[in-house]
């Protein structure tokens, strides 16, 4: 018998399964999968192993996932960060690595030797995840050979204190579905961004983030920096009570505006009204 399971989150299609889903789904063959990490920049997670077939998510650089099947250039894969299923380009993974530091900037280039002149080899998002083996000046370094800005990293563990700051540095960069990097982000991406840099579990899409973010302001009740908005399929950030940051499809960019201005034109556009707000674990008033 098989269980009803959210295609997005789980590694199971007609012909294969996951091993952990044995007994849960009817497949004819079972994996155990192998641990693979992202070596380029970014990789297209694409919901068809074709280069036009829909953007899911992206995966960055040093981000671990588990491959479970690979053919003609494509491989089918869970990552770790979010659990998102579906398929990357082969040639974007390499042999996993522990990872010691992220990036903390916006964006950083990696240099092929220890020069802010030379031509870098690849320009990495905030969150790639990094394996420094030394520190020389103001670089850091990696087995791979590249050559980090160190002041642009953070520890691997470390955690930002204001996740909406992290959000607020991808203002006016260009909205992209499926998007996760400042050449293009979407709105569950920009949330997430923000709440993985400061240490919470995210997840990638704005029903499932709204399901799972933290608890549910009441109606009517004072609002703050840091809570979240939904409507139907779209997510934003509070920067304050009444100022929205969120990338949208309306300006194709991540935009701050008033939040009832934001409100009025979703919905006369066809958006309906705000589905929920809810205050995520890291913006929970202290316990006194």
């Amino acid at each position: 018998m098989t269980a009803t399971f959210d295609r997005r989150l789980t590694p199971a299609r007609p012909g294969l399964a996951a091993a952990s889903l044995r007994g849960l789904v009817d497949a004819p063959r079972y994996v155990e999968g192998r641990p693979m990490r992202v070596i380029e920049a970014s990789a297209p997670l694409r919901r068809e192993p074709a280069a036009d077939a829909p953007l899911e998510t992206e995966a960055l650089f040093g981000e671990a996932a588990t491959v479970y099947d690979d053919s003609e250039g494509w491989a089918w894969v869970q990552l770790e960060r979010d659990r998102y299923v579906g398929y990357l380009p082969f040639i974007a993974l390499g042999a996993p690595a522990e990872t010691t530091h992220r990036v903390a900037a916006l964006r950083t280039h990696a240099y092929p030797g220890p020069s802010i002149k030379l031509a870098p080899r690849m320009a990495l998002s905030l969150g790639a995840r990094l394996t420094i083996v030394r520190r020389e000046g103001d670089f850091a370094v990696t087995p791979e050979g590249l050559w980090l800005w160190a002041r642009h990293l953070a520890d691997a563990s470390s955690r930002e204190p204001d996740f909406v700051a992290v959000a607020e540095l991808f203002l006016h960069a260009p909205y992209l579905w499926g998007g996760r990097t400042s050449e293009g982000i979407d709105c569950s991406g920009l949330v997430q961004a923000g709440l993985t840099a400061a240490g919470v579990a995210a997840q990638r899409d704005s029903d499932l983030l709204e399901a799972s973010s933290g608890a549910p302001i009441p109606p009517d009740s004072p609002l703050a920096r840091g809570d979240l908005v939904f409507w139907k399929g779209h997510v934003g950030v509070l920067r304050d009570a009444g100022t929205l940051l969120h990338a949208n499809g309306w300006h194709m960019a991540v935009v701050s505006e008033p939040l009832a201005e934001a409100r009025a034109r979703i919905a006369a556009g066809g958006g309906g009204d705000v589905t929920g707000i809810r205050r995520p674990p890291s913006c929970a008033p202290a316990a006194a």
